[in-house]
């Protein structure tokens, strides 16, 4: 954060907010490594960085990047790396050793079209590799799903808080309309939150004492009892979702959309709404954990789910699994970068309630 200003509000493009939310959490190291659509982020805290007295390195590769946060979170100082699809998949083997070790750091993915190298275009292709853990083993990540520039500041804070509270590694899943659009944006300090003392974290030889961060464990019955403890973690992680519902009071078909998609099914279920249909929205704000309350709430009143993404369907599982069986969920997305227009969405509306009604007869 500027230290001239306490509250600023500026114009800012998403990955510039998101660099100056992880400042402003505290973050005093980031290693990374170039790919689009996040490269702004990166340049942007090549020279913010140093300004706050922390470092910025450009690794030689990205898993080089990830395994100079291990290193560097393993002291107890606040880090993190920032990449897209192709960049997060050669880190993964490097998150699950941070995940494995309880070491806290931030992951970023502006997301892009893939598979493979795909296209620069934004996607959100990468919900199971977020979302599904990604690497080996049995470890899962916290996923935060930012739907404006605004939100790309506030969850990254959030995201830091979040890696401390659990000593688990958080990711801020962002595709590359939000990571390149510009919009106003409210700099603020960080809240002040209660976190646990980081007794865990090597402080160096002069610190006496010994400690080893790990997640090595070649006696069978001594992995099992890690793997059980982290399964105990990730469970009590559910208390941290968090969701927006928009117009769901009244609503016969309820449209599940995270990230950029949910503004765009904003805008369908307002002019839906002028057409008399009873649409809502449920938008996701966590993606792990997924917020299974509201669907499960909202199954009692509803007809049907229409899941929308820039996707061919990640998502859906999830939602299926909330809705618990308590009405259709139907499916739509766009892939490659390509959006769907408000006229479509409405027609795909029509077409899920129509088939719901259908249904039921």
């Amino acid at each position: 954060m500027r230290e001239d200003k306490v509250v600023e509000k500026v114009l800012m493009k998403g990955n510039e907010a998101l660099a100056e939310g992880a400042l402003a959490a505290g973050c005093r190291y980031f290693f990374g490594y170039p790919i689009t659509p996040q490269n702004e982020l990166p340049a942007y805290l090549a020279k913010r960085l140093p300004e706050n007295g922390g470092v910025f390195l450009q690794a030689e590769s990205e898993i080089g990047a990830i395994n100079m946060v291990f290193g560097a979170a393993s002291t107890g100082e606040r880090v993190m790396t920032s990449s897209s699809g192709p960049g997060i998949s050669l880190k993964q083997e490097g998150i699950s050793y941070i995940a494995g070790s309880e070491v806290p750091c931030v992951i970023v993915n502006i997301m892009r079209g893939g598979p493979g190298l795909g296209g620069i275009q934004p996607s959100q292709a990468d919900y199971f590799q977020a979302t599904r853990g990604g690497g080996h083993g049995d470890y899962r990540t916290l996923v935060l799903a930012p739907a404006s520039v605004q939100e790309l500041y506030d969850l990254t804070i959030l995201a830091f808080d979040l890696a401390d509270k659990y000593q688990n590694p958080s990711m801020v899943l962002g595709d590359g309309v939000l990571g390149q659009m510009m919009e106003p944006v409210l700099l603020k300090p960080a809240p002040k939150t209660e976190l646990p003392e980081k007794t865990w974290a090597v402080r160096g030889k002069g610190s006496g004492e010994a400690k080893l961060i790990t997640s090595l464990y070649l006696e069978p019955e001594c992995l099992e009892v890690h793997n059980l403890k982290l399964s105990r973690k990730y469970e009590s992680m559910a208390g941290e979702a968090r969701w927006e519902e928009y117009l769901t009071e009244d609503a016969e078909l309820i449209l599940v959309a995270y990230g950029t998609m949910a503004r765009v099914v904003k805008g369908a279920v307002r002019r839906a709404r002028e057409l008399g249909l009873k649409v809502g929205l449920v938008r996701p704000i966590t993606l792990y954990p997924f917020p299974e309350e509201p669907l499960l709430k909202l199954g009692k009143q509803a007809t049907a789910f229409l899941c929308v993404e820039m996707s061919m369907g990640q998502m859906v599982d999830d939602v299926k699994i909330a809705v618990a069986g308590r009405a259709p969920v139907f499916f739509y997305g766009r892939a490659g970068g390509i959006f769907p227009t408000t006229a479509k969405l409405v027609e795909e509306i029509e077409k899920a309630m129509a088939e719901a009604q259908e249904a039921r007869k």
